[in-house]
């Protein structure tokens, strides 16, 4: 535990990649094999279950440090991260302990979940008189659920590929499905990460997907790529990217993020396939031929128990795009065009599989009419352009060595907006006030009065100069305190851009946008003029047109 609190704070402290690159690749020389199998979980993206309830964790911490909960509160308010407050409250540790990682996850922190207040109380008074700040500070993390640090998956691929002097992809294809919370990270399972590459390396294992290629988004003019013949174009569509993975007569769904999802969408399981097959697509919910809105397929990503009337209301479907693995041949090393064919193939003879259709040249025979064509995205429900390169091999992650996936999205739905709480952020930003909340304005009321109406909260988009900018608004126009949430004065107008709209009860708009972002600060506009209620609506009606119109 010690030696990954402190590779926990070293990864923290700094934003080069080469010193993270080099903190990583010691602790894993160092490591035991059982401890670094949990540090590879976490780094790579692991997300610990929560084990103490967040409001139990306080009350210890108070109790423990011999704190009033007033106090408590403006240490929180000053630091702005729960896990810090507490690691700089509690009284200095009075013994040490080695126990490694591995032994705290399952022999301490384990137990909690499901504890009684007492249980969870004269552990966590043992544990913290046993660690120092570093340590009090990541096991907050680890119980509470919280836990983030700021390395890719990529560098700790190149970390480990480092050590074990074995290549990167390699690496990185034994590293897909690790951080699946069915899967327990063991010391076996490390010493079979970085062992040397052996035949089962060339042989996919049951349900194991590959690693996803991705895309890199186009800013420049698209004519820049040269001819548009050597590219195949495709809509892109707005769902869940994913893996349907079928072998041994058995199906597995794999989402990006590396997550078995295959109990969520049982339909797409039953998809008649042969064996060795590998489709990459996009999961929508489909009615009638139409694809709809992504507020339906959020409906079904939160469920885990699935009705009757739910997957008939909300069916999903698989936008097949690529083709990966065929008759237990690894495709990857084939030109995309290649693979295309094959796919085109294949559907031939599964009729059930639905293939993302391919723009001819003769809809759009240049850049420009393909741009044109590209204005008619949301009439059709989708995000824009996928542009492949057809000589392209299928890579791993965001690369371009073997050649290139560009997403040539529309521009995204923006409105001007004023900013009315705050509240700081985490990590390094802990001291800054960096989440923000947004309001438009609603109708006049019977006095001719106006009001601001909360839509969305925000973080990115930024710089750093800017955010110092707006803390400093923030301190001076504070006009109520809410823990650690400050009701500010209006008198800061953001343009915030967001992918997509739609009806939510759950919000005071009655509206949720997806992806929300900071574009800009509008300096140049007053807080009377930032948009209002009807704006959004008027962008819900098109949306919820555009949709109509396809369903009719």
């Amino acid at each position: 535990m010690r030696e990954f609190s402190r590779l926990y704070g070293e990864l923290d402290a700094t934003t080069a990649t080469n010193r993270k690159l080099e903190a990583l690749q010691t602790y894993f020389r160092r490591a035991d094999a059982a401890d670094a199998a949990w540090a590879v979980y976490f780094l790579a993206g692991g997300k610990p279950r929560q084990a103490v309830p967040t409001k139990l964790l306080r009350h210890c911490a108070m109790q423990y440090a011999q704190l009033d909960e007033w106090l408590f509160d403006e240490c929180y308010q000053a630091v702005g991260d729960l896990a810090e407050t507490i690691a700089h409250i509690l009284p200095l540790a009075t013994r040490a302990d080695d126990l490694g990682l591995n032994q705290w996850m399952t022999e301490r922190i384990a137990p909690l979940r499901g504890a009684d207040a007492e249980t969870i109380r004269a552990a966590l008074f043992s544990y913290w008189d046993m660690l120092d700040w570093q340590g009090r500070f990541l096991l907050s993390k680890l119980i509470g659920g919280g836990f983030r640090v700021g390395v890719s998956k990529l560098l700790v691929t190149r970390a480990l590929a480092v050590v074990a002097e074995v290549d990167a992809k390699t690496i990185a294809q034994r590293l897909v499905g690790w951080t699946d919370r069915s899967t327990r990270p063991t010391a076996a399972g490390f010493s079979e990460l970085i062992a040397p590459p052996s035949e089962a390396d060339r042989q996919r294992r049951g349900g194991q997907p590959y690693p996803f290629f991705l895309a890199h988004p186009l800013l420049a003019d698209p004519a820049t790529l040269g001819e548009l013949g050597e590219w195949q174009v495709e809509w892109k569509y707005d769902g869940i990217r994913a893996q349907l993975v079928h072998r041994e007569g058995r199906s597995w769904l794999w989402s990006r993020g590396e997550e078995l999802i295959t109990e969520r969408f049982p339909e797409l399981a039953q998809l008649p396939l042969p064996d060795g097959v590998v489709i990459d697509g996009e999961i929508v919910i489909r009615r009638n031929g139409v694809i709809a809105p992504f507020a339906d397929l959020q409906k079904r990503i939160g469920r885990k128990t699935l009705s009757g009337k739910l997957l008939a209301e909300l069916p999903a479907a698989l936008i097949a795009y690529d083709l990966l693995e065929l008759d237990g041949e690894d495709l990857r090393g084939r030109t995309q065009q290649e693979r295309r064919a094959l796919l085109e193939k294949l559907a031939e003879t599964v009729p059930a599989l639905t293939l993302a259709p391919v723009i001819d040249l003769a809809e759009a025979a240049d850049w420009g009419a393909l741009a044109t064509l590209r204005e008619s995205s949301r009439a059709r429900g989708v995000e824009g352009m996928m542009l492949k390169a057809k000589s392209a091999h299928y890579g791993i992650g965001r690369t371009k060595n073997v050649g290139t996936w560009w997403k040539w999205k529309i521009d995204s739905y923006s409105v001007d907006a004023v900013l009315i709480y705050a509240q700081a952020g985490h990590g390094r930003r802990a001291s800054l006030y960096t989440d923000y909340t947004f309001a438009v304005w609603d109708a006049e009321d019977a006095t001719g009065e106006r009001r601001l109406v909360p839509f969305a909260k925000a973080y990115s988009g930024l710089t750093d100069a800017e955010i110092a900018r707006v803390d400093r608004i923030i301190r001076s126009s504070t006009v109520e305190k809410f823990g650690p949430v400050r009701s500010v004065k209006p008198s800061m107008v953001f343009e915030i851009g967001f992918e997509g709209i739609a009806a939510s009860p759950r919000h005071k708009a009655g509206i949720a946008v997806r992806f929300p972002r900071i574009l800009r600060i509008r300096d140049d506009k007053p807080i009377a003029e930032a948009d209002s209620l009807s704006t959004l609506q008027a962008l819900l009606n098109e949306a919820e047109g555009h949709h109509a119109a396809r369903t009719d």
